[in-house]
């Protein structure tokens, strides 16, 4: 085998099609994630508990609990439980639909037109670094979907396990996501940020047990940066897709009038 013949095996070069209605609807599956705080403060409305509800003592999975009363020390009452749940199971839909949609090119060059994500022998880090986040990202919402089918009183560890690698997982993934969209979008040090003080806080609260005087201030630090990080990279990514089809739509349009 000649040189030139190793150095076209050994060098891949993997050029996304940006304008590609399955990027788009991967990133609008991102931005899905959002809907996650109308639900909350929905169910934080229509609370019923002997006490206010509280984002600062409150933990997240009190507002998806099925039965009112005393759990784990705590009272609580949430009448509109089964919207908290559902949003729980979105979330996670969204999460995963977009890990499967949005490819690890597209990722890895932050849905830029014309870049390219090369693999060879000494540029293999950035494809493992999206392909990670992406698998990384996938877990995280089947986490979050494990939250919403099994609440936190159905008398099942699986709740606790789904919570934790909805924490875990999500902020891994925005944290390989931030770091190699560093110097490709404004938004890649606020993601890498929103997974640093995810992570930072979930191994806050498995020091302390979540004993600390505000856990629900606590679990939100773990939970609401993976929620608005995945947010901004569909952000990123929806506006990218749509300039591109756009300006393809325009380049069509022009070129069919030079021919007119």
């Amino acid at each position: 085998m000649t040189a030139s013949a190793m150095n076209d095996t050994d060098r891949l070069v993997y050029l996304p099609d940006v304008a590609s209605t399955r990027f788009y609807l991967g990133a609008l599956a991102l931005l899905s994630v959002l809907q996650y705080f109308i639900a909350e403060s929905a169910v934080i409305g229509a609370w019923a508990g002997p006490e206010p509800y509280s984002r600062r003592t409150g933990y997240i999975s009190d507002l998806g609990a099925l039965y009112c009363g005393v759990f784990n020390g705590r009272d609580v009452c949430s009448p509109a439980r089964l919207l908290m749940n559902a949003s729980f199971v979105v979330q996670g839909l969204g999460m995963m639909v977009g890990a499967l949609l949005l490819s690890t090119a597209l990722l890895g060059t932050a849905a830029r037109p014309g870049a390219l994500l090369v693999r060879s022998p000494g540029r293999r880090l950035p494809r493992a670094v999206a392909d990670t986040s992406r698998l990384l990202a996938f877990a995280a919402g089947s986490g979050t979907v494990i939250v919403g089918l099994v609440p936190e009183d159905a008398g099942s560890g699986l709740h606790l396990a789904g919570a934790v690698l909805y924490f875990a997982a999500g902020g891994a993934s925005l944290v390989l996501l931030g770091g190699l969209w560093l110097r490709q979008s404004p938004l890649g040090a606020f993601i890498l940020l929103g997974g640093a003080v995810s992570l930072t806080a979930l191994v806050a609260g498995g020091v302390t047990g979540m004993e600390v005087p505000e856990p629900g201030t606590l679990e939100r630090l773990m939970g609401y940066p993976i929620t608005i990080g995945f947010a901004a990279a569909g952000l990123v990514l929806a506006q990218r897709v749509r300039q591109e089809r756009t300006a393809r739509k325009l380049a069509r349009a022009r070129g069919a009038a030079a021919k007119a």
